[in-house]
């Protein structure tokens, strides 16, 4: 593990698999934590579902590849893909330089908000990174 200061935002909702949930209007904004990013390494490569996919909480919806391996990405929530985020097919790194921000992969119309609930609050994703609970 490295010295970097990693972020652990209190607006966003997280999964075990290192996933954040950001409601935002009717949508849910879902990118990979600062903590996943800085373990990927260097990512190059990142594939995106269609929009209008149907994606169910806790499975795959697509994958992130980085110079060290390559990992799946899981929806928080289930719902329907309204927004992918074009950005990075040009541009992968942008999960590292802005993990939080600009690095987003998806947005998901919930087909039931209730999902955000069962996801961890920022501290106590970072309390379970740190007690080494989940990797």
């Amino acid at each position: 593990m490295s010295d970097q200061q990693l972020n652990y935002l209190a607006d966003r909702k997280y999964a075990e698999s290192h996933e954040w949930a950001k409601p935002e209007g009717e949508l849910v904004v879902v990118g990979v934590s600062d903590y996943a990013q800085s373990q990927l390494g260097d990512v190059v490569f990142v594939e995106l579902p269609a929009v209008g996919k149907a994606l169910e909480a806790g499975k795959a919806f697509g994958v992130v590849e980085s110079v060290k391996a390559a990992s799946d990405v899981y929806a928080p929530v289930s719902g329907t893909v309204a927004a992918i985020n074009d950005a990075l097919n040009a541009d992968p790194a942008l999960v590292n330089k802005d993990a939080f921000g600009a690095g987003w992969f998806i947005k998901i119309k919930p087909s039931n908000p209730a999902d955000l609930e069962k996801l961890l609050d920022a501290a106590t994703y970072e309390k379970k990174i740190a007690a080494g609970e989940i990797h």
